[in-house]
């Protein structure tokens, strides 16, 4: 929830710019960006082919008295591809339950949007040592019937890790990326090519190490993609 009309048509026209200088980079990278809900039809207009739309969320419901609610449906006709569901904030802050996420994806499913399923645990949970179950019980309840390398994106995000300026170790995120690789397998089809991302404090500096760990196949990145040349700086360590 950050920016003006103004500042999202600015970032979208940085981001498009950056890419022109350095047309290079999508030969390694797919670009998605995903404006609040108000913002995405005038950045649509900002955009190039070069870089895919997504909602921040969705509702649980297909149409009807949902007062506030905006449908996958929706975000399809906006020309939306994806959508991030199970975001740790919309877990944390709205009590968003995995089975809520569920229906969300299978709505996202049913009109062909891609979902970027979010999950991670809090710091207390990997004090504990119960990372790997908290986030296999997230995984495996969040994802719809269906769900295959070509709708789903899966993102790991270390609650503790965002916008806390802490970042994984390189050890954290390789053991965890494996073990959702291995979480996937028999869960959804073609599950080695799922991709699964990771997201937490990911900034130029840091990249290009996160980005050489097996099963890190991209970032889902938050602070940093408000800065087009940081966001830019990311793609290029890949």
């Amino acid at each position: 929830m950050n920016g003006s009309m103004e500042s999202a048509l600015e970032l979208a026209k940085g981001i498009v710019s950056e890419i022109q200088e350095s047309p290079q980079i999508l030969e390694n990278n797919d670009f998605l960006v995903c404006p609040p809900y108000l913002h995405l039809a005038p950045v649509q207009t900002e955009l190039t082919s070069a870089i895919s739309l997504g909602g921040q969320d969705c509702s649980p419901f297909d149409k009807g008295a949902y007062t506030g609610d905006v449908s996958a449906a929706m975000l399809k006709d906006m020309n939306c591809d994806h959508v991030i569901l199970g975001h740790s904030e919309r877990r944390q802050y709205y009590a968003e339950s995995s089975l809520m996420i569920k229906q969300k994806a299978q709505m996202a499913q049913n009109v062909g949007l891609i979902s970027i399923i979010c999950v991670g645990e809090t710091e207390s949970k990997r004090e504990e040592g119960r990372e790997q179950d908290v986030v296999g019980q997230q995984l495996l309840d969040s994802l719809p019937e269906g769900a295959s390398a070509e709708n789903v994106v899966v993102a790991y995000e270390p609650v503790w890790a965002i916008g806390t300026g802490k970042v994984a170790t390189i050890e954290d995120i390789t053991a965890m990326h494996a073990f959702i690789r291995k979480t996937l397998k028999g869960a959804v089809k073609k599950s080695d090519k799922v991709r699964i991302l990771y997201g937490g404090s990911v900034k130029p500096a840091n990249a290009a190490e996160i980005f050489a760990v097996e099963n890190v196949n991209g970032a889902l990145i938050g602070g940093a993609s408000l800065t087009p040349h940081d966001f830019l700086g990311i793609a290029s360590a890949a």
